[in-house]
């Protein structure tokens, strides 16, 4: 998993309250190798996702803001093209984009879509084409659609054939997946992670 862990790859959930939907776009997430994604809400029910995401939940590290300009000017500092679904005019076919750039892709509330600081602050707006009568996707459903895409342009460049998480980073990752209590009680007491050994198991521990 974390040989295929795509760290320039994430989403911005702006206002995404509903736990089904959060729950739907955090296993597309983990599927297609994302690790950290965001979320923008005033409410607190984005935790709900936590129980219903069926255990994708526990690989991905969901960051919470109160406003979409933070999140903005911390993507925008790590170089990442941020790309906003709608279906407002000048949005383009979302397959139109490179997705093997660092990316973030920003999704919108259920009933009022994504909001115009969103919208305004993105380097590009971007759509799924519909031939019917309804407008939009699901955002969760969109999500998936536009990840999937994102996740075809990258395997056929060889990004999930060579590890993209720098080695520290992997290290770090793997010791909390496989010591998930112990890297907490290292961490609450500011202690530094010891090594593990090609198995996984700590170095200079017996048994």
């Amino acid at each position: 998993m974390l040989l295929h862990s795509q760290p320039d790859l994430t989403v911005v959930m702006d206002n995404v309250n509903k736990a089904h939907n959060l729950s739907a776009i955090i296993r597309s997430c983990e599927g297609v190798g994302i690790r950290e994604i965001h979320g923008v809400s005033h409410r607190k029910t984005i935790y709900a996702c936590q129980d219903a995401a069926a255990g994708a939940s526990k690989w991905i590290d969901l960051q919470l803001y109160h406003d979409i300009e933070t999140v903005y000017r911390k993507l925008s500092a790590e170089g990442v093209q941020i790309l906003a679904a709608t279906n407002k005019p000048g949005s383009v076919d979302f397959r139109s984009i490179d997705y093997t750039l660092p990316t973030a892709l920003v999704v919108g509330a259920e009933w009022d879509g994504i909001s115009e600081e969103a919208i305004g602050g993105a380097n590009h707006l971007i759509q799924i084409p519909m031939h019917g009568m309804v407008e939009s996707l699901n955002v969760s459903v969109a999500t998936a659609v536009i990840l999937f895409e994102a996740e075809r342009q990258r395997e056929l460049k060889g990004m999930y054939r060579k590890p993209q998480l720098g080695a520290e980073r992997f290290e770090q990752m793997l010791f909390e997946m496989a010591y998930p209590r112990l890297s907490r009680e290292l961490r609450e007491q500011e202690r530094p992670y010891p090594e593990l050994d090609e198995e996984g198991a700590i170095v200079g521990e017996k048994g």
